[in-house]
């Protein structure tokens, strides 16, 4: 599916409010859900990643934080979280303590909205073996190889883990490759 059917397939999710998005890559993703907040944050850990986004948002009120998300705090809370292809690269000992970020950093009634790589992605990625995660070969433009993270969850075994996790989740394929969902926290008695 291409970057235009993808971002299409994202116009039903609730994104709205003051969102966040977690490793914001090269803003691609960025300027859609700009359209859709009253405020925007974009996250990511690498600084380079950070100036192609912010070039990309230039002019607009879109405020940039540098940070590994498996270290950061939230100093505020959001309506919104967004993950494009992020999920995938959670460990699975990571997701726990990942999703209770998540929680922190939602505002009371905010959701948490995600695109990712299904299952049959498997196909097509060149899988690492040995490695103690989950992982995948990458190599980049400049020709350096590298060993990315990369989770393939199926839909309904996520939904199954993130309920156990006290969210209420709706995650469903969109096409053979990839797959969307939304979380909301279960209200604790």
């Amino acid at each position: 599916m291409s970057m235009p059917r993808l971002a299409k397939s994202i116009e039903a999710l609730p994104i709205s409010g003051d969102v966040l998005e977690l490793a914001c890559g090269t803003g691609q993703w960025t300027r859609l859900l700009y359209r859709r907040a009253r405020s925007l944050t974009a996250l990511d850990a690498a600084p380079e990643m950070l100036r192609h986004a912010r070039d990309r948002m230039q002019g607009t009120t879109t405020r940039f934080i540098e940070a590994d998300i498996f270290e950061w705090e939230p100093d505020r809370q959001y309506d919104t979280v967004f993950l494009a292809f992020w999920l995938s690269h959670v460990p699975p000992a990571e997701m726990e303590p990942f999703w209770y970020l998540l929680r922190w950093a939602l505002a009371p009634g905010g959701c948490v909205v995600f695109l990712d790589d299904s299952p049959a992605k498997a196909e097509i990625e060149e899988l690492a073996d040995g490695a103690p995660v989950p992982t995948v070969h990458r190599t980049l433009t400049d020709g350096s190889r590298h060993l990315a993270v990369k989770v393939l969850r199926d839909p309904a075994e996520l939904s199954s883990q993130l309920n156990g996790l006290g969210w209420e989740s709706h995650v469903e394929a969109i096409d053979p490759f990839h797959l969307t969902g939304v979380a909301r926290p279960r209200e604790t008695a």
